[in-house]
């Protein structure tokens, strides 16, 4: 997962305003219509005709910041009458040293939110209270509360505008790379927050983000329902990356793989049903059956409270968090529209639509069948996560893991091998070496994740786990996503025209170039399939996927539409009815594929705890890596990355097209995976 993008840092300057207690703060109505023409006209009757254009929407954008505390009418008239730039050169220079300040404020911010959670997101021993309490400080949460009361704020609304969705699709079309930088400074300031509620939200994520982090299942200490220890007595899984990636890795197993398999899924049950005994999670002291929910010590049985709905109760601080900065953000009220018209620039209603129109395609039902067969059974739940198309399951994991511990003993050695990497991947040297000199690696506490630099002084940095034996597979897999988002980072914060485009449309664009990197993870190593059916496999195998992850993502929005319906709801009851939505999903676009009913594996992913509406991206990101992958074919891949991430922050439509030459869509994906079932 990406943690930090330019578009993540303008969401938070953008949700962090007004140092008034929010109880207090009266809400603007904006400057009088009279008052915002008479402006006009004045700017008019000093620049020229010329000048009607832009002062209309720069003093419009900014009379909806005014705030009583600014000054009276006359005052905003003066100021912009003061501060607005009519001579597009003069423009331009103030553009240029806005962009540096701003890249020095928010890589620093950056800097600092990384120091301040090095021991969170690290693996440097146990934590303490101080260290969450550090963790959840946010560095930036008076960042537009400054801004506003100095005026630079207004100068920026009044001389770079905000542009909707519709305007910068529509308008974009025609628009420069200097056009598109000027508007992506625009999304800066568009809404005033109380900063009390930001910092909250901050603290709410923090939290949630160090219960996932320490959400480790001791393997070693299960037991089936006969009594059997199936896992190495020193495997700890972290909920529920890792459970899902040993899951997957068993297909390759054919002794006991099926055993793990179901005994793994007996886990997620227990966790999703928050049936697990609270003193299992993340200590090694008892023995634990999760078929019959028993648990053991010395041999003797011994009665353990459940975990206490925690789980739910992180989903609902995030929500309540999160829903009292919607009255600030008239435009885009509520968390869901925030997070999809507003980062992702798709509408959710959108989403949703293109996510049902795919899970319904009957190439689902032809595909279940063919899984079926190969494992020569009737599918499972947890069959969502079938792994046999990948070129690596007919390899098995042991002897992956003796490769990648053998490479990788510790993160220096990563580290130092990331040039060969990039290298095989198709970058000449000297680009492999520069974007490899941005990167540092580190041991990660959780299941690992990408933090981007946000100033061009500054490195990215690629986190995932290392045992004390090296990096075995899953690490390496886990390693390889997350460089692809480091070359991401690096590219699209040192290739860009501007640096206020520096990034990409959203999380989605990071996840498909990730997803390339982790598809080439075996190629890397030197290992080659010369098989004539890879390109037909690995199709299925993202067709396969991207019905795994919608389906989870659509259980991510239906719960979060579901609490905006039941703002009161107690975690018990946010509890039942993500089991029954997720029950619902599968119903609907799984039970007959599967020929399964009410199963709620689609609720256990943890992002839906410590990343709320995250989950989209992924189903996003597939759709886009397969769009490149298609256009890839053929070309030079290195060069190819290159090319397309060094476009800047477009909107995901106006990327899609000078990437490819297509609209985003999950039509070709299907179309393809129809073809492959027929050639398989």
């Amino acid at each position: 997962m990406k943690k930090l993008v330019f578009l993540v840092i303008i969401l938070t300057a953008v949700a962090s305003c007004n140092q008034q207690d929010n109880k207090t703060t009266k809400m603007n109505k904006g400057i009088s219509q009279t008052m915002i023409d008479e402006t006009i006209k004045s700017l008019v009757d000093k620049y020229g005709e010329q000048s009607a254009v832009p002062a209309r929407k720069g003093i419009t954008h900014a009379s909806t910041l005014w705030r009583a505390e600014d000054g009276n009418e006359e005052n905003f008239k003066q100021f912009c009458l003061d501060h607005f730039i009519a001579d597009p050169a003069e423009k331009e220079i103030v553009f240029n040293k806005i962009s540096k300040y701003f890249e020095s404020l928010f890589g620093h911010f950056s800097q600092l939110s990384l120091e301040l959670r090095e021991n969170l997101d690290l693996d440097n021993g146990p934590l303490h209270n101080i260290d969450e309490r550090f963790g959840a400080y946010s560095a930036s949460a008076h960042f537009t509360d400054d801004f506003y009361a100095n005026k630079i704020a207004f100068i920026i609304a009044l001389n770079f505008p905000f542009y909707s969705l519709e305007e910068k699709n529509g308008l974009g079309k025609n628009w420069t790379d200097k056009d598109w930088a000027y508007a992506r400074l625009g999304d800066v300031f568009v809404y005033r927050i109380p900063a009390v509620l930001q910092q909250k939200a901050s603290e709410v994520t923090t939290s949630a983000d160090i219960y996932i982090s320490e959400y480790n299942i001791y393997m070693g200490k299960l037991i089936d329902n006969e009594g059997k220890q199936l896992f190495p007595e020193d495997m700890v899984l972290l909920s529920h990356w890792n459970l899902r990636d040993e899951l997957k890795s068993n297909y390759a197993n054919p002794e006991n793989g099926l055993e793990k398999q179901k005994i793994i899924y007996e886990v997620m049950k227990r966790i999703i049903k928050q049936e697990i005994p609270e003193k299992v999670i993340n200590s090694q002291e008892y023995t634990w059956d999760p078929y019959t929910n028993k648990s053991f010590k010395d041999g003797q049985e011994v009665s353990l409270s459940a975990e206490p709905d925690t789980r739910y109760q992180k989903i609902l601080d995030n929500f309540h968090a999160m829903k009292e900065i919607d009255p600030y953000t008239p435009t885009l009220n509520t968390f869901i529209q925030r997070k999809f018209s507003g980062e992702m620039e798709i509408p959710q209603p959108e989403v949703e639509r293109i996510f049902d129109e795919y899970l319904h395609s009957p190439v689902f039902k032809e595909m279940a069948q063919l899984v079926s067969k190969r494992l020569g059974r009737e599918l499972k739940p947890f069959d969502i996560w079938y792994d046999g198309f990948k070129a690596r399951a007919s390899i098995s994991a042991e002897k992956l893991d003796a490769i990648t511990m053998k490479l990788y003993p510790d993160t220096k050695a990563f580290e130092d091998g990331m040039v060969p990497l990039l290298v095989k991947a198709g970058f000449t040297k000297e680009k492999a070496t520069e974007i490899a000199s941005y990167v540092t690696v580190d041991a990660a506490r959780g299941s690992g994740h990408a933090w981007g630099a946000m100033m061009r002084s500054d490195k990215s940095h690629l986190r995932t786990r290392i045992g004390p034996d090296g990096m075995n597979y899953k690490g390496y897999n886990i390693a390889i996503h997350e460089f692809g988002h480091n070359v991401e980072q690096t590219i699209s914060l040192h290739d860009v025209p501007y640096y206020t485009l520096s990034g990409v449309p959203n999380t989605g664009f990071t996840e498909a170039l990730a997803f390339l990197f982790q598809a080439r993870d075996l190629e890397l190593l030197g290992i080659k399939n010369d098989d004539p059916k890879t390109e037909i496999l690995k199709t299925l195998d993202i067709c396969w996927h991207t019905f795994e992850i919608m389906g989870v993502s659509m259980v991510d929005m239906r719960m979060w539409k579901w609490m905006y319906d039941h703002p009161d709801a107690t975690a018990i009851e946010l509890k039942e009815e993500t089991i029954r939505i997720a029950t619902d999903v599968w119903n609907t676009y799984f039970a007959e594929p599967f020929g399964i009913k009410d199963e709620p594996i689609l609720a256990v992913y943890s992002h839906m705890i410590n990343s709320p509406l995250y989950l989209s991206n992924y189903s996003v990101g597939a759709m886009i890596e397969f769009q490149l992958g298609e256009y890839m074919k053929g070309k030079n891949f290195g060069r190819e990355v290159e090319r397309i991430w060094s476009q800047g922050r477009l909107t995901p439509q106006a990327w899609m097209q000078k990437a490819v030459g297509q609209d985003l869509s999950a039509k070709p994906l299907l179309e393809a995976a129809e073809k492959s079932l027929k050639n398989i």
